[in-house]
C-alpha cells in the first residue's frame, strides 16, 4: 500500500490552510488524514471491480450527468424572454387561421373593419435586447430564398424576365430601355435600370440575371461623372439599391460602390442651412440648386435619410446619418399647418416657400412615408418623427379628406397658394398612403387609420379598375357637388391621362394584404396586372402609355421607367407570394423606391 503523503505536505495547501484556521491545526490535520484514507480504499474497492461492472457504472454516470444538464438548460430557456431576432413572427395566414377569420371574396365595395385585422409588433423593450454596437444592430439576418411560387407569381417572374431581355438587348448599361424604337435614354447615366431592378432579381431568385448585372456593376459602374444628378433620385435609385443588395447578398462589391457614391452625394448638404440642394455633380462634388428654380423638393430632401442612415450602420461612419438626421430635426421645428408641409424648401435660408402647394401628391408625398419609416428603422426610438407623424395624419382629415358624389368614395385633396384654397384632385402617387397607414397601425398608432388606409385604397382601386385598360392616369378629380360631373365620382383632363408604369397603389395593395392576410387585395392587384400585361406589354419590354381612357388609341410612349422593375414588379410579386414571412415589416424598411433595408434597434 502506498503511503499517506504527511500530515505537515497536506497542511500546506491553501484548501488545508483555510480548514485549518477554521477547526484548529490538529482537528484539520485528522480531517484530512481521514479524508485520504477512505480515498484510498475507494480506489481499492474500485480496482477490484471486473472491467464490465466499471463501464457500465460510468455510462450511469455520464447519463446523470447529461440529464441534469438538459434540465437546467432547459428551465433557464423558458424562463428567458425570447429575443425578437430569433422568434419569428407568425405569418398573417397563421393569424387567420388561429382567429378564424376568412378573407371575403371581390366585392364592389372596401373591405370593412371587421373582415380582417392588423397583428400588433411586439413589446418595445423587446426591440432593445438586440445588440447596441454601431454598424452592427441589424435585428434580423437577410432572408432565404421562397420554397415555390405562385402561379400569379410566375406570372410576373414571365414579366421580369421579358422586361430584362429588353433592356439587355436594346439599352444595356443605359439609364431607360425604349422599347418600341429598341433604343435607349439616359438621365442620370449610372446604369438606373440595372441597379434598381438588382434585388428584385435577388429576390425573384433570378440568379444567371443577377449575375450579369452584378457583372456590370464590377467592371462598368463608375461615379467619377462630371455629371449633375439629383441627390434624391440618385439616393432612393442607386444608392437604395445597392444597400439593399449588400444586405441581401453580403457582397462587400455592393458596400464598396454605395460607399463611394455616398461619399460623393454627402456634399449636397453643403449649404447654408444644412437642407441639401438638389442637385450634386458627382466629379467635382459641388452642390447647386435645381435648374427649374430657386428652392428644393420638401419631398426631396426628407427622403434620404433611410439610405444614408443605413450607409452609415453599416460603414461605421456618422457623417451620413448626421447630415441626413440634422434635416429631419430642422424640418421638426419648423412651423406646419397642422403637421402639414408647403412643397418647396430653401436650401441656402432652411425655411418654407410659404405660398406652395401642400399636397400628399408629387414632391410632397414621401415627407409623411419617411417620418414613419425612420422612426421605424430607427427601433421607434426618436419620438419627434412618431409626434410629427400622427400630426401630419390629423391634418390630412381635417384639411385634405373629402368625399364623391354619388359614391361617397375618400380622397385626399390640395391646398394651392397663400390662401391655401381646396382642390379636388388627387396624383397616382398619393396612393402610397393606404400602405404607409396600414404600417403604422401596425406599430401602434391609431387604430382608426386603418379604416383611412382601407377606404383610400378602395378609392386607389377604382381609379384603376373603372378605367377601360384598368390601369389609372397621372391625375384624377374628384366630384364632390350632388350633380356634378354628369354623377360619376372622378374625371381625368386630357394632359393627365398617362400611366407611366407606377407602382404606388400596388404598394399599399400588398401591405394591406400582408398585414390584413385579405385575399381581396391580391385579387385587386391581379386585375391590375392583366391591364399592365394587356396594355403596355411590347414585344421589347414594357411601355408607358398616354391614354388610359381608351383601349384602342392608348397613345404608347415609348419608356420603360426603371422603378417598373425596381418597383411595381416587385411588390406584385411580393403581393402574390404565400409565404409572408421572408420580408416581413418586423424585419424591413422598406425605402421609397421599394429597396427593403434593414430595422435596427436604434
Amino acid at each position: 500500500m502506498t503511503p499517506h503523503p504527511p500530515t505537515r505536505y497536506l497542511l500546506s495547501c491553501p484548501a488545508t490552510e483555510r480548514l485549518r484556521q477554521c477547526v484548529g491545526p490538529e482537528s484539520a490535520a485528522a480531517l484530512v488524514w481521514q479524508f485520504q484514507k477512505n480515498l484510498h480504499l475507494l480506489l481499492e474497492r474500485w480496482k477490484q471491480l471486473p472491467r464490465l461492472q466499471r463501464v457500465v457504472v460510468v455510462m450511469v454516470v455520464i447519463g446523470v450527468l447529461v440529464g441534469v444538464t438538459l434540465l437546467v438548460t432547459t428551465y433557464f430557456t423558458a424562463a428567458s424572454p425570447a429575443s425578437p431576432a430569433h422568434t419569428p413572427k407568425p405569418s398573417h395566414l397563421a393569424y387567420k387561421m388561429e382567429n378564424n377569420l376568412t378573407p371575403p371574396p371581390v366585392v364592389p365595395h372596401p373591405p370593412q373593419p371587421s373582415q380582417d385585422r392588423v397583428a400588433m409588433v411586439p413589446e418595445e423593450q423587446a426591440m432593445k435586447d438586440e445588440a447596441e454596437h454601431e454598424g452592427h444592430d441589424q435585428i434580423v439576418p437577410p432572408p432565404g430564398l421562397p420554397q415555390k411560387r405562385s402561379a400569379r407569381q410566375e406570372a410576373v417572374v414571365g414579366a421580369m424576365k421579358h422586361a430584362w431581355k429588353g433592356y439587355k438587348t436594346h439599352a444595356w448599361g443605359h439609364d431607360h430601355l425604349r422599347p418600341i424604337s429598341r433604343t435607349r435614354s439616359d438621365w442620370l447615366r449610372l446604369g438606373l435600370t440595372l441597379v434598381d431592378a438588382m434585388d428584385t432579381l435577388w429576390i425573384m431568385d433570378l440568379r444567371e440575371e443577377f449575375g450579369e448585372a452584378r457583372e456590370w456593376v464590377a467592371t462598368q459602374l463608375n461615379f467619377n461623372l462630371n455629371q449633375d444628378v439629383n441627390l434624391f433620385e440618385t439616393t432612393i435609385r442607386v444608392l437604395g439599391g445597392l444597400l439593399s443588395t449588400y444586405h441581401l447578398t453580403k457582397e462587400q462589391l455592393f458596400l464598396d460602390k454605395a460607399v463611394d457614391l455616398g461619399e460623393r452625394l454627402v456634399s449636397g448638404f453643403n449649404s447654408g442651412s444644412g437642407v441639401p440642394f438638389a442637385d450634386v455633380n458627382l466629379y467635382s462634388r459641388r452642390a447647386s440648386k435645381p435648374k427649374w428654380g430657386p428652392d428644393s423638393s420638401t419631398s426631396e430632401v426628407t427622403t434620404i435619410q433611410l439610405e444614408f442612415r443605413d450607409l452609415s450602420r453599416v460603414t461605421g461612419n456618422p457623417i451620413f446619418e448626421e447630415k441626413a438626421s440634422f434635416v429631419s430635426d430642422h424640418i421638426h421645428k419648423l412651423p406646419k399647418i397642422e403637421g402639414l408641409v408647403p412643397i418647396f424648401i430653401n436650401a441656402q435660408t432652411g425655411q418654407w416657400r410659404s405660398h406652395s402647394t401642400v399636397t400628399l401628391g408629387a414632391r410632397g408625398d414621401s415627407y409623411y412615408e419617411y417620418l414613419l419609416k425612420q422612426w421605424i428603422q430607427t427601433g421607434r426610438t426618436i419620438d419627434s418623427l412618431r409626434m410629427d407623424y400622427n400630426e401630419s395624419v390629423s391634418g390630412m382629415e381635417r384639411l385634405l379628406a373629402a368625399r364623391t358624389h354619388p359614391s361617397h368614395l375618400l380622397f385626399f385633396g390640395e391646398l394651392h397658394g397663400s390662401t391655401k384654397n381646396f382642390v379636388n384632385k388627387m396624383d397616382e402617387l398619393t396612393c402610397y398612403l393606404p400602405g404607409t397607414l396600414a404600417l403604422g397601425v401596425h406599430y401602434g398608432m391609431p387604430r382608426h387609420h386603418l379604416d383611412l388606409a382601407k377606404e383610400l385604397m378602395y378609392t386607389c382601386v377604382q381609379t384603376w379598375l373603372r378605367q377601360p385598360t384598368h390601369l389609372a392616369a397621372e391625375i384624377t378629380y374628384f366630384n364632390t357637388q350632388p350633380n356634378g360631373m354628369d354623377g360619376e365620382d372622378f374625371y381625368v383632363k386630357n394632359n393627365d391621362a398617362h400611366y407611366l408604369l407606377r407602382p404606388e397603389t400596388i404598394e399599399s395593395l400588398w401591405y394591406l394584404y400582408h398585414l390584413t392576410g385579405n385575399v381581396t387585395y391580391q385579387d385587386w392587384g391581379w386585375q391590375m396586372f392583366q391591364g399592365i400585361e394587356k396594355y403596355c406589354k411590347v414585344d421589347n419590354g414594357y411601355t408607358s402609355i398616354g391614354n388610359v381612357r381608351s383601349t384602342t388609341d392608348t397613345k404608347p410612349k415609348d419608356k420603360m421607367e426603371s422603378f417598373f422593375l425596381g418597383e411595381t414588379l416587385k411588390y406584385l410579386y411580393l403581393l402574390f407570394m404565400e409565404d409572408q414571412t421572408a420580408f416581413s415589416v418586423d424585419k424591413w424598411v422598406f425605402n421609397s423606391e421599394a429597396h427593403p433595408l434593414p430595422i435596427y434597434s436604434h
